[in-house]
């Protein structure tokens, strides 16, 4: 039974070449870009042009009409389409309804609608998108898993292509909204900080000293402290006193031992 209807829906495709088929897809990506950048890049026609697979060119006609011209490859059938792509419900930067139609001349036609949602989540952005679309034609004739599976395809790809377009410009305004981090406010007056205290002294004229190291003084700013006067430099003889010193009580005691053992010993 199941043979003979596999059968019948061929004989029914082959008979009927202009046998359609719906598809709707729906998908959430998350981008690592905010949404303001994310909607631009999705309104720059090169930007598009260099992301979807297969773009040869993508041209605005006005602010809510593109025309573009994309070789695509669904299953089996292998097409350049030519189509137009009218924006409306526009509240930028936050959401739109984009309505689309293509012919790809024998392989067959599209067209349908598409409503994107960007949400902002921090500095990242999610794009929220449904696809509502009917094909026709030979392209009509791919079955409907295949057909699905291929349009998933190319919209996982597009958007890999688009986070890789983004990626350098979403570092760029990380490093900058780091650089313009939050002012940390002046140190308090009752407790000042080690580098106003380093100015302080270092601000203040210091008077050459005339005598010794002792006698440098503050003339104006904060009072410092009078370095240590220098030890006075020993002569070489008072410097070797201690070591003669010991050495000459250890010459008496020897000699008092000496004469002490002889008395005791020979008497």
């Amino acid at each position: 039974m199941a043979k003979l209807i596999d059968h019948l829906v061929s004989m029914t495709i082959r008979t009927n070449p202009q046998i359609e088929h719906a598809m709707e897809l729906t998908g959430t990506v998350v981008m690592a870009a905010k949404r303001a950048q994310v909607w631009d890049a999705l309104n720059d026609a090169a930007v598009l042009q260099a992301c979807i697979p297969g773009c040869e060119e993508v041209v605005n006609e006005s602010d809510t009409v593109r025309r573009a011209r994309v070789m695509i490859k669904l299953g089996p059938v292998r097409a350049r389409f030519n189509g137009t792509l009218t924006l409306s419900e526009v509240v930028a930067p936050e959401r739109c309804l984009m309505s689309f139609e293509g012919s790809g001349g024998a392989a067959g036609m599209a067209s349908g609608r598409s409503q994107v949602e960007l949400i902002e989540e921090g500095g990242q952005t999610r794009v929220t998108y449904t696809v509502h679309a009917s094909v026709g034609g030979k392209l009509g004739q791919i079955g409907g898993r295949l057909l699905d599976a291929s349009a998933r395809q190319l919209a996982d790809q597009f958007f890999a292509a688009l986070q890789a377009h983004l990626a350098p410009s979403a570092e760029v305004a990380s490093v900058a909204d780091k650089a313009l981090g939050p002012v940390e406010p002046p140190p308090s007056l009752s407790e000042p900080s080690a580098a106003s205290s380093a100015s302080s002294v270092s601000s203040a004229s210091i008077q050459a000293p005339t005598g010794p190291p002792s006698a440098l003084r503050v003339v104006s700013g904060s009072p410092a402290r009078a370095a240590p006067a220098a030890p006075a430099e020993l002569s070489p003889l008072a410097a070797e006193f201690p070591r003669l010193f010991w050495f000459a009580m250890g010459v008496v005691s020897t000699g008092f031992g000496v004469w002490l053992g002889s008395r005791l010993f020979v008497s």
